[in-house]
């Protein structure tokens, strides 16, 4: 038997002001996505602001369905908009927010695994790192620059794209 461990490395910020001008303006794009959240059901919203290496910035919010399954999360609304767009697009950095009335969010909210796995498919695409800023509304930010980090057994099968 081995036993073996995986060391993550990310940035942690006491707020925006922190980051970069850069990551900072794309951050608070990610609150503008907020406004277009369609959430009735969880009064949830995720909002993420995606940039491309040729600077365009693309938004996405989640959108939810009352059969809930059908409903998508903020950050595969805005990869699958660019995917289907842009498909030769680059992404370099995503942010990612969330708000609620329900409740007071203390820390930043971290994407779900089904989008880490879209996410980890656009780096294995693009061959390239994706930044991720998840950032608290006035307050904490946690900044990791590549999904694998977040998700390290990614699931990637190089034969499937080979199958005929």
């Amino acid at each position: 038997m081995n036993v073996l461990d995986f060391k993550i490395t990310y940035e942690t910020y006491e707020n925006l002001n922190e980051l970069s001008l850069e990551d900072k303006l794309l951050c608070i794009r990610a609150e503008e996505a907020l406004q277009s959240s369609y959430s009735p059901y969880s009064k949830f919203k995720v909002g993420t602001a995606i940039q491309l290496a040729d600077g365009e910035i693309v938004l996405g919010s989640n959108q939810e369905n009352v059969a809930y399954p059908s409903g998508l999360c903020a950050e595969r609304v805005a990869l699958f908009a660019i995917g289907s767009a842009k498909p030769k697009a680059v992404v370099k950095t995503m942010a990612i927010t969330a708000y609620t009335e329900s409740f007071t969010i203390k820390n930043p909210v971290t994407s779900c695994g089904a989008c880490l796995q879209v996410m980890a498919e656009f780096e294995q695409k693009q061959k390239s790192p994706i930044a991720v800023i998840f950032y608290c509304l006035n307050g904490q930010v946690i900044k990791v620059n590549g999904i694998k980090s977040l998700l390290p057994f990614v699931f990637v099968e190089d034969r499937l794209a080979n199958a005929t």
